[in-house]
């Protein structure tokens, strides 16, 4: 069935065509929630509480654009919502003053998918969910500060400590 019908039919209330929405992108969309929750029970909390709003506002999708990508935007923001309800105040790990490191490149070449997300994980709260915004989901600073309610420049630093703690992981690694 193509994407078109089958949201049509999860619109009339389908409870087959719903479970058949969500096996086609919950795998993908539980990858995403994965990177900003602390461990793979809260991402599927996550997961869910994302699929019920996509059911819940599925009305509201015009299909114009990425249906996937409007799956996803729903599942980051609620990962977001989450983090601020459970958010400690931006955690120091003690990085804040850190030198400057070159990882060896091959270190990073050497990973796999897999091994990277596991170290992407280890990062302190307020770092992973900068990083994720920024490195991989491609917002900006300033959309980074509306949206968890903090200063661009404190995005910013976040984000640079983040890649210092990375470098520093990936430097113990190699």
């Amino acid at each position: 069935m193509n994407e078109e019908a089958l949201i049509k039919a999860c619109l009339r209330g389908s409870a087959q065509h719903q479970r058949e929405l969500y096996e086609r992108y919950s795998g993908k969309m539980f990858a995403v929630c994965l990177r900003y929750a602390r461990n793979s029970a809260d991402a599927a909390d996550m997961l869910q509480e994302g699929f019920v709003k996509v059911f819940t506002k599925l009305d509201q999708y015009h299909f114009q654009g990425s249906f996937e990508g409007w799956i996803r935007k729903i599942m980051v923001n609620t990962a977001l919502r989450t983090y601020q309800r459970q958010r400690f105040d931006m955690e120091h790990s003690g990085f804040e003053v850190m030198p400057d490191q070159a990882v060896e490149p091959d270190a990073i070449a050497r990973m796999s998918e897999a091994e990277l997300l596991k170290v992407i994980a280890q990062l302190p709260d307020g770092y992973r969910v900068i990083f994720n915004l920024v490195a991989i989901e491609g917002y900006s600073h300033a959309e980074v500060a509306q949206t968890l309610g903090i200063q661009e420049s404190t995005s910013r630093s976040q984000l640079t400590k983040a890649r210092r703690w990375l470098c520093d992981q990936l430097e113990s690694i190699k």
